[in-house]
């Protein structure tokens, strides 16, 4: 039986709001910690040569653990309240995971 293949969704978007979308972040991260299915390691990343663009990067075990989380109502909601703080439309991008290394 194969294991199940890592899967990352990937946020990108622009934001002059980067105090308020930090603060919908941690209060998504509550309503996550510790939910079976649900992500395991977020990564954000702020371009240094475009200001104001960021990337998220959100880790789950399976994709079907990922559709399931981007199912649930409540991510929904917070999808529509990080839209709000952007100044143009998020996209989203979703990767299969080929490869990892750890270098510590």
């Amino acid at each position: 039986m194969s294991t199940p293949q890592r899967f990352v969704q990937v946020l990108e978007f622009e934001t002059d709001r980067i105090d308020d979308m930090r603060a919908l972040g941690e209060e998504g991260d509550q309503r996550l910690a510790g939910r079976p299915g649900g992500p395991v390691r977020r990564l954000v990343l702020k371009d240094r040569s475009r200001p104001n663009r960021y990337l998220v990067m959100v880790e789950f075990d399976s994709y079907e653990e990922a559709m399931r989380n981007s199912d649930d109502p409540e991510t929904g909601k917070f999808a529509q309240a990080m839209a709000a703080l952007c100044t143009s439309p998020p996209s989203f991008t979703d990767c299969d995971v080929v490869d990892a290394a750890d270098f510590r």
